[in-house]
């Protein structure tokens, strides 16, 4: 009795062989491994090294009607965040800002006024004491001989905080970065070349559904990926000390997220390799999807850098919520449910991509 067809053995088996071909090729190695890595060392001894800048905000219940506020505001060294309310206490908690200056008159009569400084345990202590030296040189150039202007509270208020080094920045948006470039650049350049050598329509002719072919080649894509997502954050957490804020749950949750990104990105690749004529049109298409992304989605600095109105085009990006979904799992310690928006903006983005990938898709 004749052995009945294995659709799913078939599939597999163009898994193996594509997975195969994958690890083969140095291009894809280069792209999806090291590159990403080389960008984790450099950034990584640079955060190791360290750099000072003064970021401070200022208490928004301080008396802005006197002298000492202009002066203090017009501090070349002093460089001032315009965030408000819940964020400036979450960049203050990270280290980012070195304390919050709040100035108020003083009920006794000298000096006139006081300044209290509000920090956090994450903030070098160094970092404090130069800025109080800040603080008190410009007390001192408005002294009027007679008595001190204001004093500086020797009593600072700490807040419990952890320290936001830069491969917790750094690292999401390396990883984003890998995950874009291996799902639409490795898809492309895959179905084309398969397209192009006959490949797929000689599947075609086998018993194996289409449907399987297709998974197969994308399975091995993913499995390769997935592999190459483990040695990144690995290769973070234990070289770099990157926060994974949960341990192994965190882990688990950021390979997730990096499987769901993957699928999403891996839809403009489909498009790609269809509407591409030719491998040498593949890089301009492909490009049109990923180049603003790595530039807009916080994946090198973070988008508040940008103008306001830049901010709103870079929040439509589906790499810039993959981004900051990655980071507040990793650094937050936020968990999937917790990010559902950034989530739900990403598999929109996945059914729009899938329905074009659809509706173009060809065998030959």
């Amino acid at each position: 009795m004749q052995e009945k067809y294995s659709q799913f053995k078939a599939m597999f088996a163009i898994t193996k062989a594509g997975l195969t071909a994958t690890f083969r090729s140095p291009s894809a190695v280069v792209f999806t491994i090291g590159f990403p890595l080389i960008f984790i060392l450099v950034f990584g001894f640079i955060g190791e090294g360290g750099g000072f800048s003064v970021n401070v905000a200022m208490d928004k219940t301080s008396d802005s009607t006197n002298l000492l506020y202009f002066a203090i505001r017009n501090i070349p060294v002093l460089r001032f965040t315009d965030k408000t309310g819940n964020s400036v206490k979450e960049d203050l908690e990270k280290g980012n800002i070195t304390a919050i200056i709040k100035i108020e008159k003083n009920t006794a009569d000298n000096p006139a006024y006081l300044i209290h400084l509000k920090s956090s345990e994450a903030v070098s202590p160094q970092n404090l004491q130069t800025l109080k030296s800040i603080l008190n040189s410009v007390i001192l150039s408005l002294d009027t001989g007679h008595s001190l202007m204001a004093k500086v509270d020797a009593n600072i208020e700490k807040i419990p905080g952890r320290v936001y080094r830069e491969i917790d920045f750094i690292l999401p948006g390396q990883l984003g970065f890998s995950l874009l470039s291996a799902g639409v650049f490795g898809v492309s350049f895959l179905f084309f070349n398969l397209r192009q050598q006959l490949v797929l329509k000689r599947f075609f002719a086998t018993p194996v559904r289409r449907s399987y072919i297709v998974l197969g080649e994308a399975i091995s894509r993913v499995i390769f990926q997935m592999i190459a997502s483990v040695v990144i954050v690995c290769i973070g957490r234990f070289a770099f000390n990157f926060t994974l804020m949960h341990g192994l749950i965190t882990f688990l949750e950021i390979m997730f997220l990096s499987f769901l990104g993957l699928i999403v990105f891996m839809g403009y690749g489909f498009i790609v390799s269809n509407v591409a004529k030719n491998e040498s049109s593949i890089p301009p298409f492909a490009n049109l999807f990923t180049f603003p992304q790595f530039l807009l989605s916080g994946t090198f600095f973070p988008i508040t850098v940008f103008p306001k109105w830049l901010q709103f085009f870079c929040n439509l990006l589906p790499l810039t919520h993959f981004n900051n979904a990655m980071r507040d799992i990793s650094f937050e310690g936020a968990s999937l449910m917790s990010t559902w928006k950034d989530l739900g903006v990403l598999l929109i983005w996945g059914v729009i991509l899938y329905a074009i990938a659809i509706k173009v898709f060809k065998w030959e």
